[in-house]
């Protein structure tokens, strides 16, 4: 794929090379004193970050330096950009571009110890690459890797392609030459052109082996699959061919030509084989697709980190960092691993994270993740998660085991294709005899035509792919959209829930108290009431006291010392402030020290009953106050409470909280049903109350406390914010966490499915309708019966119809 340009000046984006219109507001950076131009900011952070990787290439046929951000020429192979100094360079990589890439370093070998997996028989893993056991497909690594290129079996397929086409081509235009007036067999002779045939299309065979290999290891293991037709097919077309050329004596005089040789079917054999290994390509290159959220993931992290040791600074690579170092990472710099700020101040762009575009300000001690965007300061972080440690690389994990995983719906295909090859084999048995005992003249010819496309276009590759291709687009979609899947069944599930259980708090709510009412009472104003509540609060290490003492930083009131601090267990607190006595809690406290609350009682319940904690301020033994505190709710939460409602879910919550707080949220959000003041055990048991009842259930959690509910629900939904242990229970979990994530995974769930089902659909009714007709069904009616090349042909386009219709997820609007 290339670029074709005018002389007029061009402006491409150096990092991604597509041309961009800087009229047109995108993003632009000036380096060592000239203007670069970006498609993206997600292309300006990378180049910030590395300049000296994307201002210059080098020309892959003269050798020549060219400036990326001004080439006229550049071309796309194997997903890696070229660029040219001039046409004829740009014309001739592309007319063979192996020439000029023949000395280039091959991609970086696998990790030793990296597991490898089977795309299509995910059971089978073992450590390093090799052939499937069962279906005989070439294994791919379980992770991939940042600096892995592009598949190897791609790779290798397309090079087969590049010899076998042209071949395949020849032997069918032979063929097919002498049907339209061509007599390319008069004028060489017959038996010579025979033979030309053979010499064409025995390399095809040899090229394309490793169907033959895979068709072979479905025979030895009884799993019979789309290789075991392939190679009954072509191998049949084939040998039928080379017996007839060699020893034509063997067959019946009336199926002999004037020639003395039987019809030879080597064109349909080498161009069946050829619009195979093109459907192999395709799926392939549509599996390497799939692949692009991992790798944009991948991408995320820098490939080196800026060490700080007593004896001064230094790059490393990522992988020797350790738990503890100390890194440093200047402005606009990706942030190398997990850990926390210890030295210095700056914004960070968790968009990766949270979703949201607003930079974060960080300052020491606060919490950093590796992958996200350093905007403005230097500052100084310690390492606390390191490698397979990191949120990111857990994301990425989770990406690819989803990936691999197998939907439920996809046992009905497995089924069906295990019965339906065998099926298959006895048609085109049947179909052979009775050509052979009632057809027209020549008999064999018709049966062996009849027979190998049955066997060819009975292929069930469309089959196997109808599910695999979608729950792969579908987890890398959802990784997109900061749904991560754990596997296809939790997606499946997804796509059916009646019910969701929600926990209250860190689900619906933000999972901390913050500040929300200070009433004064008398004389005194409200910051006079805060500014004494937070003095007093100051020596508390209770949760609500961080509230307080928040709010107080917020509307900057002044800041007083408490003497003579006590904490009253279960009550609240008291010292003296400026000479006086000032108690801050419950009622139980103000009766303790004989301060009348009865006037206040009616608004203390009117507080209670929005779900806010009312605390009592006393100054000088009277009542002077009161302060309240409330974990608010997320302002995501009830757009997000609405959609699942129109989703046709009913929504309960079920939280440890008190009845009339839980009650007071409820009523806010329009929530069905409330169960208060449960423990995790009683959580779990209400998920299985609501199974019995027939009902499929979802949890929504994020504390440890949820963690049974969410193993014993059809599908754990998990707050990424939350609890590891909460994470490693669910089957789905929301990267920013909060509601909107569980309506765009339940959105990608029913589209999904949708997706399957109509691959499935596909793949039934191209089967079913074109196995009669490959036997020669239509024959008796119309005189027509279907040639085994154009049985491929059908057979390869509804590989690419359900690929077609899988990667349509990709743009999936969530």
């Amino acid at each position: 794929m290339s670029d074709a340009h005018s002389d007029a000046a061009i402006i491409r984006d150096p990092v991604c090379g597509m041309t961009v219109d800087p009229t047109k507001g995108k993003p632009a950076h000036t380096h060592d004193g000239h203007d670069y131009h970006f498609c993206s900011s997600r292309c300006l952070e990378k180049f910030v970050a590395e300049p000296g990787a994307y201002i210059e290439a080098e020309d892959p046929v003269c050798g020549m330096s060219v400036n990326r951000a001004t080439a006229k020429h550049m071309s796309k192979h194997d997903g890696e950009r070229f660029y040219f100094c001039s046409g004829r360079c740009q014309e001739r990589f592309e007319a063979e571009p192996q020439q000029f890439l023949g000395d280039r370093p091959e991609p970086e070998p696998m990790p030793e110890g990296t597991l490898y997996t089977c795309p299509m028989d995910p059971e089978i893993v073992q450590e390093g690459p090799g052939d499937c056991p069962i279906c005989g497909m070439a294994l791919e690594p379980m992770m991939p890797t940042a600096d892995a290129g592009p598949n190897p079996e791609l790779v290798d397929f397309k090079r087969r392609l590049m010899i076998g086409g042209p071949l395949a081509f020849s032997v069918f235009a032979l063929e097919m030459g002498t049907h339209v007036g061509i007599p390319f067999d008069e004028w060489i002779g017959h038996r010579a052109f025979v033979w030309l045939q053979f010499l064409l299309a025995t390399p095809v065979l040899w090229l394309t082996r490793v169907f033959f290999k895979r068709g072979w290891a479905s025979v030895v293991n009884r799993s019979p699959n789309m290789w075991t037709l392939i190679m009954l097919g072509t191998g049949a077309a084939y040998l039928f061919s080379v017996v007839g050329l060699i020893a034509p004596g063997v067959f019946p005089d009336s199926l002999l030509g004037m020639d003395g040789l039987p019809p030879v079917y080597f064109e349909a054999s080498a161009v069946i084989l050829i619009l195979v290994l093109v459907g192999q390509v395709m799926e392939l290159a549509a599996r390497d697709r799939t692949g692009d959220a991992i790798r944009a993931l991948l991408d995320l992290a820098p490939k080196t980190a800026r060490r700080v040791t007593e004896a001064g600074e230094e790059d490393v690579p990522l992988d020797a960092v350790t738990s503890g170092d100390r890194l440093r990472v200047r402005p606009g710099e990706a942030i190398p691993v997990d850990g926390h700020l210890t030295e210095g101040h700056s914004a960070v762009d968790e968009s990766m994270i949270t979703g949201e575009p607003v930079p974060v300000e960080k300052s020491p001690g606060d919490a950093v993740t590796g992958g996200t965007m350093n905007k403005s300061g230097s500052f100084v972080m310690e390492a606390v998660a390191v490698g397979s440690d990191t949120v990111l690389s857990r994301i990425v994990n989770m990406v690819a085991q989803a990936q691999r995983s197998r939907a439920p719906i996809q046992a009905v295909a497995d089924r069906v294709a295990g019965y339906f090859v065998p099926a298959v084999v006895a048609v085109a048995a049947i179909a052979f005899l009775v050509w052979l005992l009632a057809g027209p003249s020549p008999a064999l010819a018709y049966a062996v035509v009849a027979a190998v496309s049955v066997l060819i276009i009975a292929c069930p590759c469309a089959l196997g792919l109808a599910t695999p291709m979608s729950i792969m687009v579908a987890t890398g979609r959802g990784a997109q959209a900061g749904v991560l899947i754990r596997d296809a069944e939790a997606l499946e599930r997804l796509a059916g829930v009646d019910v969701l259980i929600v926990d209250k708090t860190g689900t619906l709510t933000e999972g901390q108290p913050s500040l929300t009412d200070v009433i004064a009472l008398g004389d005194v104003d409200d910051a006079r009431i805060l500014t004494l509540a937070a003095a007093l609060e100051r020596g508390s290490e209770h949760p609500l006291a961080e509230a307080i003492l928040a709010g107080a930083t917020e509307r900057s009131v002044p800041e007083l010392r408490a003497e003579e601090f006590e904490a009253v267990t279960g009550k609240g607190v008291k010292g003296r402030i400026e000479g006086e006595d000032v108690a801050l809690g419950n009622p139980a406290l103000m009766s303790d020290l004989g301060v009348d609350i009865s006037a206040i009682e009616d608004r203390m319940s009117a507080l209670q009953s929005e779900g806010k904690t009312a605390m009592l301020l006393a100054f000088a033994g009277q009542l002077a106050g009161i302060v309240a505190v409330a974990d608010r709710i997320k302002a995501s939460t009830p757009d997000a409470i609405r959609a699942l409602h129109e989703e046709g879910i009913k929504i309960v919550m079920a939280t440890g909280d008190s009845r009339r707080t839980a009650e007071a949220v409820a009523r806010e959000l329009g929530i069905d049903e409330v169960r208060a003041e449960v423990s995790p055990e009683e959580k779990g048991a209400l998920v299985e109350a609501f199974r019995k009842d027939g009902l499929s259930v979802a949890m929504a959690g994020d504390g440890v406390n949820d963690a049974p509910a969410l193993a014993a629900a059809d599908v754990g939904i998990a707050m990424g914010t939350g609890a590891d242990v909460a994470m490693e229970s669910a089957g789905v979990t929301l990267v920013k966490g909060d509601l909107n994530g569980i309506v765009r995974a339940r959105r990608l769930a029913h589209a999904t499915m949708r997706n399957i089902r109509q691959n499935l659909f596909f793949a039934f009714v191209y089967n079913t309708a074109g196995v009669p007709v490959a036997a020669g069904i239509l024959y008796p009616i119309l005189g027509v019966l279907l040639s085994p090349m154009i049985a491929a042909a059908a057979m390869s386009l509804s590989s690419v119809s359900v690929i077609g219709n899988a990667l349509r997820l990709r743009g999936l609007k969530l």
